[in-house]
């Protein structure tokens, strides 16, 4: 049988390393440059959510004092609806008294008359 000779190492650059070493390098740079913008955009991210957050909050609170303001002027609604419902029965008892005093003034207008002509028919 014939003997097979092991082939021998050579160092050499061809253009597939070259390339392939080439591609690696730029595969490398272009991930840390990615991984830079996203954690620098994180931290612009993350100063506009606490904007955000603080917005919020004060809308929130914003719309606290409205609603206390709306359950305060519902109140006041109630009760001028209340005042209003309570002048229409003094107004209503008031009619009434003036009435009842025509009526009071007629009968002591009447007894004065007819003590005046009793009187004259006795003298």
């Amino acid at each position: 049988m014939a003997s097979v000779r092991a082939p021998v190492w050579k160092w050499e650059w061809n253009l597939n390393t070259i390339a392939l070493l080439v591609g690696f390098g730029t595969g490398l740079v272009a991930w840390g440059m990615t991984w830079e913008r996203m954690t620098a955009n994180q931290d612009a991210h993350a100063a506009s959510l606490g904007k955000l957050e603080d917005r919020v909050t004060k809308i929130e609170t914003t719309i606290r004092q409205i609603d206390n303001h709306e359950l305060r002027l519902v109140a006041v609604e109630k009760q001028a609806a209340e005042a209003a419902t309570s002048m229409r029965a003094v107004e209503n008892t008031l009619n009434s008294l003036a009435a009842d005093m025509r009526v009071t003034r007629e009968i002591l207008q009447r007894i004065e008359a007819s003590q005046r002509e009793g009187g004259q028919l006795q003298r």
